[in-house]
């Protein structure tokens, strides 16, 4: 199943987009080449570099953030990677400042729980909400609950989605914007699964879901994660 994805240019240039990805419980070059499959297909004109690094363990301080302009020249910083165990405030704080400065991000899945043993909250207050742990794997129902947002617009009343994790949220921050939810099929709590949220300057999308190559293989989320690509490198007009 597929939505179609209209866009309102900024500019006639491509979005160029940065991903970040690499470590522990996902199979990220699938995932990396789905999304940019993704993209040309609906005709969103996208240049991409792609940093896959710091293994597959749960701890990792990668050497692209050690150049202070890092992300210099991209529209948006697509996090896509999974280190639950780095601790050093520091190394977050490298990522964190040049986002808050206005460096557009996109937050998928693990990001969510990358840096979760870290002390501060910088990283959390960047993705817009704070989450530790998920429940198990389910063919989970979204609900829209911004249907007049651009990036759920048309999006399938009825969709449920492939196997994935929902992951529980135990805190959205005060300057996000919940654009979807899922219940938990063990308490019936209802936790955020795809969301829009600012970090200073900074215009941030994020979804919990993409655990599985089933998510990164399914049509509308696929059409999702592109406008939400497309939002927060400011190409699609709300």
């Amino acid at each position: 199943m597929m939505f179609s994805a209209t866009t309102t240019w900024a500019a006639d240039e491509p979005i160029r987009a940065l991903i970040v990805t690499g470590g522990c419980c996902h199979d990220y070059p699938f995932q990396t080449k789905a999304m940019i499959a993704a993209a040309k297909e609906r005709g969103v004109a996208i240049e991409w570099k792609v940093v896959n690094d710091g293994g597959n363990g749960t701890k990792a301080e990668i050497d692209l953030y050690d150049d202070p302009n890092w992300a210099k020249g991209y529209d948006v910083v697509i996090h896509n990677e999974c280190f639950a165990n780095t601790t050093n405030k520091d190394y977050i704080r490298k990522i964190t400042s040049v986002h808050k400065a206005g460096v557009n991000a996109v937050v998928i899945h693990c990001a969510m729980h990358t840096y979760r043993a870290a002390k501060i909250d910088d990283w959390r207050e960047l993705l817009g909400v704070t989450s530790r742990r998920h429940e198990h794997q389910s063919e989970y129902p979204v609900k829209v609950v911004a249907v007049d947002h651009p990036i759920m617009k048309g999006f399938p009343a009825d969709y449920k989605t492939p196997k994935d994790e929902l992951y529980v949220i135990e805190r959205v921050w005060p300057q996000t914007t919940v654009l979807a939810t899922s219940t938990s099929e063990k308490n019936q709590e209802v936790h955020p699964v795809f969301w829009t949220s600012r970090y200073g300057k900074a215009r941030v999308f994020g979804t919990t879901y993409g655990h599985s190559n089933g998510t990164f293989s399914d049509e509308v989320f696929l059409t999702t994660l592109t406008r939400g690509i497309q939002w927060s490198a400011g190409r699609l007009s709300d």
